[in-house]
């Protein structure tokens, strides 16, 4: 398939027909690509970003918050045109990063032994505490209400779960191989209802009960179709939840792309090939699309989730890892 060309700017282009922006980290380069949904081309850089790791947004979607592993800080950008507005220093080597769900957090998962949470306040740009958490803190998350942060450790092979009104850990869940992506299923009442866990050395995912704190299920991803090679220790690295809730998809490094299940039952629905280490996967909004960053083929690829087929590519960084999408406003 035919690569869409990537438009290297350094601003932002006039606004196309989507105000819906895809920004992709690309974790071996020194920038970010932003991706507009509609024309599935790159539309802004922004550069000099070494290593960049996780991204998440302020709820408005005027700002893009993204931890950058090469200065150990977290770069608050203008999600309009890309532009710099201040670079926090953090208390160690960061990961993934979350916001809360009134955008008056941000939490920076700390790598550096013995792990932490950095806990930054949006309107001072300032941290204001750092939660301590047993093992190496990797990946980071806020509940769909809203009142938890969830944080996942592969050395310490936990999930702790923090009290977002408290900024203190509330209980633990351990596991068997330490803990990579996770996925949140929303209740009715909007509270989270179970977690899809990914873990090291396991190919599928466990599933927990957030209210029983209880791994019900384990399911292993299908073993063909087998197209490529387990990447560090992470055979299955990414997945989400569609934004309507109907579905979950699973990246799949052995099979060379993503697997769909439906909602709530948790049935398999077909998979789809896009391409070598598939490591993290954001939606549209309307769920029409789910993008996978193949970080192995450093580009990302665009799936039709009702179709089960992939619809387009486009040419990104170095090593394409974590994604998220932004609703422009």
């Amino acid at each position: 398939m035919k690569l869409a060309p990537c438009l290297a700017l350094l601003a932002a282009l006039p606004m196309l027909a989507s105000s819906v922006r895809i920004y992709q980290t690309n974790s071996a380069g020194d920038d970010l690509d932003v991706i507009d949904p509609s024309t599935n081309h790159v539309v802004m850089k922004i550069k000099d970003l070494e290593a960049a790791h996780g991204v998440t947004f302020s709820p408005n979607g005027e700002r893009a918050y993204i931890t950058c592993e090469g200065d150990s800080t977290v770069w608050v950008v203008e999600t309009k045109d890309g532009r710099l507005v201040r670079k926090i220093p953090l208390s160690g080597h960061p990961n993934n990063i979350a916001v809360s769900k009134d955008g008056h957090y941000v939490f920076a998962a700390i790598v550096t032994a013995p792990g932490a949470v950095d806990v930054l306040d949006t309107k001072t740009l300032q941290i204001t505490k750092s939660i301590p958490v047993k093992g190496n803190a990797h990946n980071v998350y806020v509940t769909p209400d809203g009142k938890f942060v969830v944080v996942g450790s592969i050395v310490g092979k936990r999930i702790t779960v923090i009290d977002e009104s408290t900024l203190e850990p509330a209980w633990e869940l351990e596991f068997d191989e330490g803990v990579r992506p996770i996925a949140f299923e929303r209740a009715a009442t909007g509270s989270t209802s179970r977690m899809f866990v990914q873990l090291s050395n396991v190919y599928g995912f466990a599933v927990i009960d957030f209210q029983t704190r209880k791994e019900i299920r384990r399911i292993m991803l299908p073993d063909n179709p087998r197209l490529g090679n387990a990447h560090s220790s992470a055979p299955s690295h990414g997945i989400g939840v569609s934004p309507d809730g109907k579905m979950l998809w699973v990246n799949s490094s052995l099979a060379g792309g993503v697997f769909a299940y439906s909602l709530p039952d948790l049935k398999l629905l077909g998979n789809v090939a896009t391409g070598s280490t598939p490591d993290w996967l954001t939606f549209t909004p309307d769920s029409r699309l789910v993008y996978v960053a193949n970080a192995g083929a450093n580009y990302v690829s665009a799936v039709d989730t009702r179709a089960l087929k992939e619809v387009g590519r486009i040419a990104v960084g170095e090593v394409p890892k974590r994604n998220g999408t932004v609703t422009l406003r």
